[in-house]
C-alpha cells in the first residue's frame, strides 16, 4: 500500500501536480496516464524518492518493500546477469553478502556463528534457497536463455539489459512495484508473459505505458494527471477513454435531460462490465468492476490531434505484386527470403518478424530507398502511397520552421498549411518553431501532417506509435480503422494491430506467413505457431 498526502512538485514557476491526496492499494494495478510533459514519470519517481517533492509526504504500509524499473542500462555493467537480478532484493542480497563474508573468513568466532545463525534464519524466510532458481525463472519468462544467466551485463545488447532490468523489479515479489514503461523493447510474446504474470501479482503495482492493450489487460485503476491534478477512476484504460468521450459528447448536448444522460452513463457501464467480464485477463483477485461509478465518469481535456487521411482517388484492381523479394542485412544475416504477395483491395496488413530490420528493409525496398538482393516488386498505376519510415532523422537537418518544413511536401498557402499543422496541434508561434529543435513526439506529428498532404490511396507505416503519446496513438488508430485505401504497416501496439489489420504476413528467413486473420487469432493459434517455428528453424 502506498499513501499519498497533500503532495505537490512544482519546477521554477511550473505546477506539475498539486493537493494530491491518493491511496494505492495492495492487489490493484494502476495506469498512470497523462499528455506528454503532464508528470507521469516525475510522479513514479517522487513516490521512489528520486525526485523530492516540493510538498506533502509519501508512506508505505509497515515492513513493505518497494521495488523500481531502473532505467540506468549501464549501471550493472559490473555485475553477472543473475546478480543484477538478485540484487533487486535489496534486502536479501545484503544477506546473501553478509553470510558469504562471514564463511569466507578464516578465523570463525562464536559471535560469528551466533550472526550467521541469525542470517540464516532471514535468509530461509526470504526463500533465498529458491532464490537463484526464482530469477532464472523470470530472465527466461522475458526472453534471456539459460546460457545468458550468468554472463557480464556489459556483454548483453541494449534489449536484452531492458529484459534483466525488468527482471531485477519483478524479482522477490516486492510489495510495491513501479514500473515505467516496461514493455519498450519487448516482442509481442514476452508482453503477453509480462501481462499474465501482473494479472496474478497479489500487491500494488503502478505503471506508466503507451500501450493500451498492455493497460487494458492488467490495469484494474487509471490514474490521470491532467490541469495539475491528480485523479483515480476504476476502470481500465478503454473504460476511462470511452467514459470520457461520452461524457464530452453529453457536455455538448445541452439539451438532453439529466435523467437521460444517466441512463446512458449506466448503459455504458453495463455494457463495459458485461466485456471486460468475459476478458480472459480478468482474475478473481481484480475487483475493477464493483467500484464502477456513474459519478466518476466526466469528460477530459485531453486534445486529440486531427489524423484524417482521405484518398484523393479510388485504387484500382492492382495495387502491389511482390515476387520472390530477398534481403539479407549487413551482418549477414538472412532478413527475409522468397518472399510473394499480392495486395488486394480493402487490404490492411499487418507485416511481422522476430527480427524487426525485417520489415523496415521490406518497406524501404517498396519506396524505391533500398534495393532488394533479389526479387522485385511493382505498384498499380492507380496507386499513390504515403510513407511514414521508421528512422526520420534526415527529415529534419534543417533550419526552417513548421510551415515552410510542410510546404515543401505540398501545393498550397500559408494559411492552408497551417490549417494541416493545427489539425497536429501546432497553433500560434509553434508554427514558426525551427524543425531541428523538435522532440520525437512533435516530429512524427509533422510527419504524419506530411502524409495527410499526400491524399494517398496506400498507406505504408513503419512503427507508427514510436514516440506518440496516447491521445496521438488513439486518433491515429480511430482513422486507420475506418479508412479506405490500403494499409501496409509493422507495429509493436497489440491493440493497433487488432483493429486495423486484416490480413497478417509474416516475414521470416525461409519464406513467409500469410493468413487472412485478425492478430488475436494468428496468435493463438497452434497451427500457425507450429508453422512460425518451422520457418524460423530450418
Amino acid at each position: 500500500m502506498i499513501t499519498v498526502s497533500n503532495l505537490s512538485v512544482q519546477f521554477g514557476k511550473k505546477v506539475l501536480f498539486k493537493d494530491v491526496n491518493l491511496q494505492f492499494n495492495s492487489g490493484n494495478c494502476y495506469g498512470i496516464i497523462g499528455a506528454n510533459g503532464a508528470g507521469k514519470s516525475t510522479f513514479l519517481k517522487t513516490i521512489s524518492g528520486e525526485i523530492d517533492s516540493t510538498t506533502g509526504t509519501i508512506t508505505m504500509g509497515t515492513g513493505e518493500r518497494m521495488s523500481v524499473l531502473s532505467q540506468d542500462h549501464f549501471k550493472w555493467d559490473s555485475f553477472t546477469v543473475m546478480d543484477t537480478v538478485l540484487m533487486g532484493h535489496t534486502i536479501l542480497w545484503d544477506i546473501m553478502k553478509q553470510r558469504e563474508e562471514l564463511y569466507a573468513k578464516e578465523e570463525f568466532t562464536d559471535e560469528d556463528g551466533m550472526k550467521v545463525s541469525e542470517l540464516e534464519d532471514k535468509f530461509a524466510e526470504l526463500d533465498g534457497w529458491n532464490a537463484e532458481s526464482n530469477a532464472a525463472a523470470l530472465l527466461s519468462g522475458l526472453g534471456i536463455k539459460e546460457d545468458k544467466h550468468y554472463l557480464m551485463m556489459k556483454d548483453l545488447s541494449g534489449k536484452e539489459k531492458v529484459r534483466v532490468m525488468l527482471a531485477q523489479a519483478l524479482f522477490g515479489e516486492p510489495d510495491n512495484l513501479l514500473l515505467d514503461e516496461p514493455t519498450n523493447d519487448l516482442d509481442m510474446e514476452t508482453v503477453t508473459w509480462l501481462e499474465n504474470y501482473l494479472a496474478e501479482f497479489e500487491h500494488t503495482v503502478l505503471v506508466v505505458s503507451h500501450d493500451r492493450h498492455f493497460l487494458d489487460s492488467v490495469c484494474t485503476h487509471t490514474v490521470d494527471i491532467d490541469f495539475e491534478k491528480i485523479n483515480l477512476f476504476a476502470g481500465n484504460y478503454s473504460f476511462w477513454y470511452e467514459s470520457s468521450q461520452l461524457a464530452l459528447r453529453q457536455r455538448q448536448n445541452q439539451k438532453a435531460k439529466a435523467e437521460e444522460k444517466r441512463k446512458e452513463l449506466e448503459e455504458f457501464i453495463r455494457r463495459f462490465s458485461a466485456n471486460v467480464a468475459k476478458s480472459k485477463q480478468t482474475t478473481s483477485r481484480k475487483k475493477m468492476l464493483e467500484k464502477l461509478n456513474v459519478d466518476d465518469i466526466m469528460p477530459s481535456s485531453r486534445r486529440y490531434p486531427g489524423i484524417i487521411f482521405t484518398p484523393e482517388r479510388e485504387a484500382g484492381n492492382k495495387i502491389l505484386q511482390v515476387n520472390d523479394l530477398c534481403k539479407t542485412a549487413d551482418d549477414g544475416t538472412v532478413l527475409f527470403r522468397n518472399v510473394n504477395f499480392n495486395v488486394e483491395k480493402d487490404d490492411k496488413i499487418i507485416f511481422l518478424s522476430r527480427d524487426p530490420r525485417a520489415m523496415t528493409a521490406l518497406f524501404e525496398i517498396i519506396n524505391g530507398n533500398m534495393q532488394p538482393d533479389s526479387g522485385s516488386f511493382e505498384w498499380g498505376v492507380t496507386i499513390t502511397t504515403a510513407y511514414l519510415p521508421l528512422d526520420n532523422t534526415e527529415f529534419f537537418n534543417s533550419d526552417k520552421n513548421l510551415v515552410e518544413w510542410l510546404s515543401q511536401y505540398g501545393e498550397g498557402n500559408e494559411v492552408y498549411m497551417k490549417s494541416f499543422l493545427g489539425r497536429m496541434l501546432f497553433s500560434g508561434d509553434d508554427v514558426m518553431k525551427k524543425v531541428n529543435v523538435l522532440s520525437g513526439g512533435e516530429k512524427m506529428r509533422c510527419m504524419i501532417a506530411r502524409m495527410q498532404l499526400r491524399n494517398a490511396n496506400c498507406l505504408i507505416l513503419d512503427t507508427p506509435t514510436n514516440h506518440l503519446d496516447l491521445e496521438s496513438i488513439q486518433a491515429f488508430n480511430n482513422n486507420l480503422k475506418i479508412y479506405k485505401g490500403n494499409v501496409l504497416f509493422s507495429s509493436h501496439d497489440h491493440e493497433f494491430i487488432e483493429t486495423v489489420a486484416n490480413r497478417v504476413i509474416e516475414l521470416t528467413p525461409n519464406g513467409t506467413i500469410d493468413k487472412i486473420t485478425t492478430y488475436d487469432e494468428y496468435i493463438s493459434s497452434e497451427s500457425i505457431q507450429a508453422m512460425r517455428e518451422r520457418m524460423y528453424n530450418k
